[in-house]
């Protein structure tokens, strides 16, 4: 059964137009000690790395070919270790909390999880806004995990976190990455 998450994206961006990226996901936990939260291994598995609306690269760990398959390039804590404490939410303790980058915009955006807990379920997540106003936090925290995030941002229920208009456009799409141009 697909994560619920996962289920009402798919009612936004379609269904996968080829298969997902497969990965083994408990070898992946094993030699890194990195879990994944559930709705991201189901939405990699339905659809893979790629973009959304040609505007949201989404990463995945390593599959063989994949321009998108560099999720623990940016790995720089050790998941094995307990979170020491959870993050805050000003700014300067978001940019120093356990992130993990999932996605990026086209205009240098960054979406990360916050894995400051235990259990990747609960990660919330982030963004680093490259371009924002005057006055305006570049860093803004989201208490959803990923497909909610992905999907509230999509259907308007969440708060446009990106430094431009990104995912106005409608009916929005999902190019995996073995789909040509």
């Amino acid at each position: 059964m697909v994560h619920p998450a996962v289920t009402r994206l798919s009612a936004l961006i379609g269904e996968p137009g080829t298969p997902g990226d497969s990965v083994d996901w408990d070898e992946l936990a094993r030699t890194t000690g990195l879990r994944l939260p559930a709705d991201y291994r189901d939405f990699v598995a339905l659809y893979g790395g790629g973009e959304l609306d040609e505007y949201l690269g989404v990463s995945t760990p390593p599959v063989d070919g994949s321009p998108y398959g560099d999720l623990l390039d940016a790995l720089d804590f050790d998941p094995r270790q307990e979170p020491t404490a959870p993050t805050g939410t000003a700014p300067e303790d978001l940019e120093k909390g356990r992130l993990l980058p999932f996605a990026g915009s086209a205009n240098g955006d960054v979406v990360f999880w916050l894995c400051d807990t235990r259990d990747p379920d609960g990660w919330d997540v982030v963004v680093f806004r490259r371009q924002h106003r005057y006055g305006e936090a570049a860093w803004v925290r989201f208490a959803a995990g990923f497909g909610d995030f992905l999907a509230g941002t999509l259907d308007g229920t969440l708060p446009n976190p990106f430094g431009d208009s990104g995912f106005t456009r409608t009916p929005h799409t999902y190019r995996h990455w073995r789909r040509p141009l």
